[in-house]
């Protein structure tokens, strides 16, 4: 059964990985972008929304219920960086990355809830990170918002739960997308030695998670954080 689904920074990396699976599933999967779009959007849905406005969110949810219908699941995926350490970190750095990876996440899920309750049913998906649970010295900023998403997506399972809303996190770790391309030889040799698996994972298989958590066989998990991280992050 096709759903209409909304992915935030869904126009490269794992966000268009996440939408381009969700299309193989049948379902209506409109992507958001803040500059450009994808470079292929075949079968997808782009709508131009700037995150970190009230205004844009509600925009581009008017925009999908016009063309598409009511979102039914919700992949919270735009996300930045602004690495520093703390003692040079300006807060602007701190202020901006909080409003795109946190902030951002509680827009788009307050604007999907009241039609997901209406339905009795939705899916809310937060795309975080390993390091929100592990931490990463250089990135408190980060590890800060992708760990407030945690926080936020338990809290809204159980607000949620009892109208058929299922909300879920996948945490990923080191993903061979643009992001890490620009590391150093060094440095991802440094980091693939802290992998079990000793190596990074593709785009394609964060994306199977969340479309497992957006799936019908999901809809007895809610409240889950689903590492997808090679083991790096076990035990935390």
């Amino acid at each position: 059964m096709g759903r209409t689904v909304l992915v935030t920074g869904g126009n490269r990396g794992i966000g268009l990985a996440v939408a381009r699976a969700l299309v193989a599933e049948g379902h209506q999967v409109a992507v958001t972008y803040r500059q450009e779009p994808p470079d292929d959007a075949e079968g997808l849905t782009p709508v131009r929304c700037d995150v970190t406005s009230g205004d844009d969110v509600d925009g581009a949810f008017a925009a999908v219920e016009e063309q598409l219908g009511s979102v039914e699941v919700l992949v919270s995926n735009a996300g930045v960086t602004a690495d520093g350490l703390l003692l040079s970190m300006r807060e602007e750095a701190w202020t901006s990355v909080i409003d795109t990876n946190l902030n951002a996440a509680y827009r788009v899920a307050r604007r999907a809830t009241p039609r997901m309750i209406r339905a009795r049913w939705g899916r809310m998906i937060f795309v975080s990170s390993v390091v929100g649970l592990s931490g990463s010295a250089g990135q408190s900023n980060y590890a800060a918002s992708k760990s407030g998403l945690v926080g936020l997506a338990r809290s809204l399972a159980r607000e949620l739960g009892g109208r058929g809303v299922t909300v879920n996190v996948v945490a990923p770790g080191f993903v061979a997308t643009d992001m890490t391309a620009v590391l150093s030889d060094s440095r991802q040799q440094e980091i693939l030695g802290q992998i079990p698996l000793k190596r990074m994972a593709s785009a394609d298989e964060v994306a199977a998670a969340v479309a497992f958590l957006a799936s019908e066989q999901a809809g007895y998990v809610t409240g889950a954080v689903l590492p997808v991280d090679g083991g790096l992050g076990m035990g935390h």
